[in-house]
């Protein structure tokens, strides 16, 4: 079977390391020319809006996914009508506008911060005056990483965060003081199968993930999990889908979720039965579904920035280096590693040794 990729990204190369196994083809449409992915298969250097580089796209491709969210909308439409195209479009366009997804997170019953709608600075300065301080004020659509974002503290600062990121729709969100950030994610089948991961702790610095942990049997699993089946049984989703939540002191508040497979989740390449970038493509060519039971514990560390010395990284025990063949630039994800363990104390030792070598504080990330 072959499958087209909008995006050529590490997210599709991961797809692709899973897919050959598995006898799948692929094609990677993307705007770099030299997108990390496009050695793992059929590389389509283009506009994610180039008519031509589309079709050529949907005469390879049986079934086409894709590893980035801001897609327009109207590229899902025209391969639509030649090829599958999974997750829907439906869940992409939810995905893409932030008061439109958490609108629906209070239809599905799952909590969110309360949030207001912002197109002009009267509409900010009601939002704030509703909200309180702090407040966070996001764009509606193509933020990432911390992007697009603005935490404002007090009524002194509207000004300069409208000025920084107005002019195009916003959202108001009132602060969460949360307890620790965590995900979930999960999986649906063409028939509606849906499997989910163990929970997933997870820390930013600077709006950008740098560490995740499996956390199996978590107390709020359970309540995660639940959130994102009604997510993914609402969308009619197929493929691998990344729900994102604060814990606030044992009840969950959603922040977002990302219709595609998802840094939190690179752990399940070692730490789980089947890893979620082979589940997606499972999901997607309609084969049968992979337990996602987690296999011991594992921590994931981004490289980010930079790479650490390799060799030394390798010589530790249950270390796996994953290099995404990406040029190393400041803020940019350029590969990642992850610690295995049987238990969370043995885990905890080996991580602490890990940020030693990378030059990392182990409390920091512990």
């Amino acid at each position: 079977m072959r499958v087209g990729v909008l995006g050529g990204g590490q997210l599709a190369r991961m797809m692709a390391l899973a897919g050959h196994p598995l006898g799948l083809e692929f094609a990677f449409l993307d705007p770099s020319a030299d997108a990390c992915a496009f050695p793992l298969g059929h590389a389509l250097h283009g506009a994610y809006d180039d008519p031509a580089k589309l079709d050529e796209l949907a005469d390879f491709a049986d079934v086409v996914t894709f590893e980035f969210e801001n897609v327009p909308a109207a590229v899902t439409d025209r391969l639509s009508a030649r090829v599958p195209v999974y997750p829907p479009g439906g869940a992409l366009a939810v995905a893409q506008d932030r008061f439109v997804e958490k609108t629906l997170f209070r239809e599905l019953g799952i909590d969110t911060a309360d949030f207001r709608a912002v197109d002009s600075e009267v509409d900010l300065a009601a939002a704030a005056e509703e909200l309180g301080y702090p407040l966070v004020l996001k764009t509606r659509s193509e933020g990432y990483d911390g992007k697009g974002q603005q935490v404002v503290r007090s009524a002194e600062q509207l000004a300069s965060a409208w000025q920084a990121i107005g002019g195009r729709p916003l959202i108001a969100e009132a602060f969460v003081s949360f307890t620790r950030e965590v995900s979930v994610v999960a999986v649906r089948s063409r028939d509606g199968e849906v499997h989910c991961y163990p929970l997933a702790e997870n820390q930013h610095e600077d709006g950008i993930l740098t560490v995740s942990r499996s956390q199996p049997a978590d107390l709020i699993e359970g309540a995660a999990q639940d959130a994102a089946q009604r997510l993914l049984t609402h969308l009619e989703y197929v493929g691998v889908l990344a729900l994102e939540l604060f814990d606030c002191g044992g009840e969950l508040q959603a922040n977002e979720f990302a219709p595609r497979v998802h840094n939190s989740g690179h752990w399940t390449i070692e730490g789980a039965t089947v890893s979620q970038f082979e589940n997606h493509l499972r999901a997607v060519c309609g084969l049968p579904l992979g337990a996602t039971d987690a296999r011991g514990r594992v921590a994931m560390l981004n490289l980010i920035g930079q790479l650490p010395p390799v060799a030394p990284l390798l010589s530790l025990p249950d270390v796996h280096v994953h290099l995404y063949g990406k040029r190393a630039r400041p803020g940019r994800k350029i590969g990642h590693l992850t610690t295995w363990a049987e238990d969370e104390a043995t885990l905890a030792d080996r991580f602490a040794e890990v940020c030693t070598h990378v030059g990392r504080e182990p409390a920091s990330v512990g």
